[in-house]
């Protein structure tokens, strides 16, 4: 299983590529180190998701009832734009056109480690988005995500 950790800033080429930081390639299996689905993430970013983590969600999603329009609605989304793409020799990736202009990457990247896959930012986007967090609405929000299953919310 893979489990990433880390921050890290990287800047696209005039051509749409980055450099994967070596801090997260040497995070990869080597078997499967240079194979990636690039996807739209949830907020406006990118998630990079290693071949290996992708396989089981794509066969999650697989096994769904097409029959249901609320998963076809889901799928359509979820697998909008998602790009089959591998590193070059040169360790780097090419973003597609149209999820850079999705996730409003320009130049300046932070790649952000999200347990078995990597969010790809814009830089002003991810600073925002912490800048509009305070201290104090994150520890409301951990108490609820964190929260075990059998206790009790705080009234």
């Amino acid at each position: 299983m893979i489990g990433f950790i880390g921050e890290y800033e990287s800047t696209i080429d005039t051509k749409g590529r980055f450099l994967l930081p070596s801090g997260f390639k040497k995070q990869l299996p080597e078997e499967e180190s240079a194979l990636f689905v690039l996807n739209r993430g949830f907020e406006k970013c990118l998630t990079l998701y290693p071949i290996q983590s992708w396989k089981p969600i794509f066969s999650e999603i697989n096994q769904l009832n097409d029959f249901d329009p609320k998963v076809r609605a889901f799928r359509r989304y979820f697998l909008n734009g998602a790009t089959q793409i591998e590193m070059d020799s040169a360790g780097r990736l090419l973003l597609p056109k149209n999820l850079m202009e999705y996730a409003s990457i320009v130049k300046d990247v932070v790649l952000v480690s999200a347990i078995n896959k990597i969010e790809i930012w814009d830089k002003n986007t991810y600073q925002q988005f912490f800048e509009d967090m305070t201290p104090e609405s994150f520890s409301i929000l951990a108490n609820e995500v964190m929260r075990r299953k059998d206790d009790k919310p705080n009234s």
